[in-house]
């Protein structure tokens, strides 16, 4: 069955997510299929706000490996720790980085990528993945996108 997104795109940022997140619920309510949903998830971000690339990197041993996403070639492996991903999985705390190549050990998957956003995802108080949405202008994200990131964050850990 295909499924399809509605989405008002005049609707303000803020908005936007709310509308989102209940149809990406929906989505995903009862798709036992861990790849599946992040799949899906992904591809709705892009395709509601058309970020540059999202994605998430899962934790495996101790490196995050390269999960679904949609966008360009992405890293496959970062080490706990490196980057913007690898810091965000070390201090389980949403990066807000509003100019990438300010951001100390920034890895540059992609020299088209400017700002980025990086989400934990927390199961039982373990970071089991990050969320991580980069856009090709400088400056793109706020503290809306982090609030309802977070939320979608919330949602995702129910899937591990």
């Amino acid at each position: 069955m295909a499924e399809e997104l509605q989405l008002d795109t005049t609707l303000s940022k803020a908005d936007q997510y709310r509308q989102l997140l209940p149809q990406l619920t929906a989505l995903t309510t009862g798709e036992p299929d861990l790849v599946a949903n992040l799949a899906n998830a992904a591809a709705a971000l892009r395709q509601a706000f058309g970020f540059f690339w999202v994605g998430f990197y899962l934790v495996k041993d101790d490196e995050l490996v390269l999960g679904p996403f949609q966008g360009p070639i992405a890293c496959t492996r970062i080490r706990h720790g490196k980057g913007v991903c690898g810091a965000s999985w070390a201090q389980a705390a949403t990066l807000l980085v509003p100019d990438v190549e300010q951001f100390p050990g920034h890895i540059a998957c992609s020299s088209a990528s400017k700002s980025e956003i990086v989400v934990p995802i927390l199961k039982a108080g373990q970071v089991v993945a990050v969320l991580d949405v980069d856009s090709d202008q400088l400056n793109d994200f706020d503290t809306t996108d982090q609030r309802y990131l977070e939320e979608l964050a919330q949602l995702v850990a129910t899937w591990f």
